[in-house]
């Protein structure tokens, strides 16, 4: 793993994070945390499911490993972006046509008028999904090059237009404010996949693509075997991401029954655990996969666990500290970030109870993230898929037990639960004598050392700065 492509990560999600921030602090001084502000949420829920489901979850993770091992690498990757390009569009059309009835499937605790407002939404944001994975595609081309700024800067692009969205109407009705930020959902797509057409093209991707195509019908048959590869791999790697976005979807099934602003309490939680997973561990993943796949292939094990091993340490340190912080100023972090206009002191105490709890669980879920890498890279996605199954039951069980009697509490502490339990499983499968030999004793003693310091610090400066607050 470069440092450098881990740098130009985390720099890219950080900006994008912060550009992301401006926008959820503007929507939530300008809608606040309400019926609107909910079906906005909800309407966006959709794509983002798909779009991490296809397009950056099970995509990536099968292709690059299948990418690498391919024969006739053009024509297998023409091949694919035309038939998911298909597929994605063809589905996109059916969700248009039938707004209605996935609203109502997504927002069960809708009212009949609320699910007709809803509709419109959800139609206008589901194209931004053909849009996103065409920018996943040429994502993970470029990653296989090891060129990975573009996709980490790209989103800043998506939270610009929203942004922008938010300004110009910030003066109109709430109904008004959402379908603007409907269409700048796709306006940012636009943009999206114009960035990466344009690196593809200097970084010589498009010609290798136009070759591809030419060379398409020849080569198609002789590809059969890579192909074959691949969607073996594909379709269990499609359940094993989607349990993750099941839990999200769980998450706004359930809320939606819950007083109105629940959807939105945990959103502005999430947004925040999701900055520190991102800027690390994603970002850390991102990097690694591809130099991973690589030694795997080549039957170089050891240099790929010398290459876990440096990434588990680095999160371990950067994810421990999210946590202690995130924790422990909670309160402060939300106020920060969200206390003004529509969004009360009372908003802002639910919220960071939520975010308080979800960053529990970021360890656990960020070296996941890492430890799945080597089931991934041995074409193991069917076990990956298994350990989901695990993690969906886990947080299946605590939501249904806790639901009724701690609300969108014992929401939060369902996703944590699940964070713990897919990391276990991921251990399992990696080996335990393998994850034995990545720890050193040393390291274990500076970080616990390390962590007590950082709360003996932490918490009488919360207690300070919270009292002035207060």
């Amino acid at each position: 793993m470069r440092l450098s492509s881990f740098f130009s990560n985390s720099v890219g999600i950080l900006l994008s994070r912060i550009f992301g921030f401006i926008r959820d602090l503007m929507m939530a001084s300008i809608l606040g945390a309400n019926i609107y502000s909910d079906m906005f949420f909800v309407a966006f829920k959709l794509p983002n499911l798909f779009r991490r489901i296809f397009a950056e979850g099970a995509f990536s993770q099968s292709f690059i490993p299948s990418f690498a091992s391919a024969r006739y690498k053009s024509v297998f990757a023409v091949g694919v972006l035309i038939l998911f390009v298909v597929i994605v569009s063809i589905l996109a059309i059916g969700v248009d046509i039938f707004s209605q009835p996935v609203s109502a499937l997504i927002a069960p605790g809708f009212s009949e008028q609320e699910i007709a407002k809803v509709s419109d939404f959800v139609a206008i944001q589901f194209w931004y999904l053909p849009l996103i994975f065409v920018v996943s595609f040429f994502a993970a081309m470029l990653q296989y090059r090891e060129h990975f700024a573009t996709t980490a800067f790209s989103t800043i692009l998506l939270n610009i237009a929203l942004i922008t969205a938010l300004f110009i109407y910030k003066g109109s009705s709430e109904a008004n404010i959402v379908t603007a930020l409907s269409y700048a959902v796709v306006i940012g797509g636009i943009m999206q996949v114009i960035a990466h057409i344009i690196v593809a093209k200097l970084k010589g991707v498009l010609k290798m693509l136009k070759v591809g195509f030419t060379a398409l019908p020849e080569y198609l048959e002789k590809s059969r075997d890579d192909y074959k590869r691949f969607f073996t791999n594909f379709i269990p790697a499609i359940w094993g991401n989607s349990t993750a976005q099941i839990m999200a979807f769980l998450d706004t099934w359930l809320a939606s029954f819950l007083v109105s602003g629940s959807i939105s309490y945990l959103y502005y939680a999430n947004r925040i655990f999701q900055l520190p997973l991102a800027l690390f561990a994603i970002a850390l993943s991102v990097a690694i996969f591809p130099s991973i796949s690589k030694m795997i292939k080549k039957g170089n094990e050891s240099g790929a666990i010398k290459q876990m091993q440096k990434g588990f340490w680095i999160l371990l340190f950067l994810l421990g500290t999210a946590t202690i912080i995130g924790v422990i100023f909670a309160k402060e972090i939300i106020w920060l970030l969200f206390e003004r206009g529509s969004f009360n002191r009372s908003d802002t105490i639910i919220t960071a109870n939520i975010l308080a709890i979800y960053l529990i669980g970021l360890l656990p879920f960020g070296l996941s993230r890492l430890f799945s890498l080597w089931l991934y890279s041995k074409h193991q996605q069917l076990k990956a898929a298994k350990i989901a199954t695990y993690s969906l039951a886990s947080y299946s069980v605590v939501a249904v037990s806790l639901f009724s009697a701690m609300g969108v509490y014992g929401l939060a502490i369902a996703n944590m639960v699940s964070g713990f339990t897919t990391l276990i499983f991921l251990i399992k499968a990696f080996g335990k004598d393998r994850f034995i030999s990545m720890l050193r004793f040393k390291w274990i003693v500076i970080f616990v050392a390390y962590s007590l310091l950082l709360v003996a610090v932490s918490i009488p400066l919360h207690r300070w700065i919270w009292g002035m607050v207060g």
